[in-house]
């Protein structure tokens, strides 16, 4: 649900400020460039959506 309110958000800034855009872009193109950062966030988000074992398994 949270994400849907910033994507909106997000969505409503471009509306007002077509430049916005522009700027959007640079930011993500930034941080995609650095693969650290990118390896990071994929292996936290794998990370949350793994099934911890309960008790003792084998």
């Amino acid at each position: 649900m949270m994400r849907y309110l910033l994507l909106g958000a997000l969505l409503g800034l471009l509306l007002v400020y077509p430049q916005l855009l522009a700027v959007v872009t640079v930011v993500i193109a930034a941080l995609l460039s650095k693969p650290l950062l990118v390896a990071f966030s994929l292996g936290l988000a794998a990370g949350a959506r793994m099934r911890r074992p309960r008790g003792w398994t084998r």
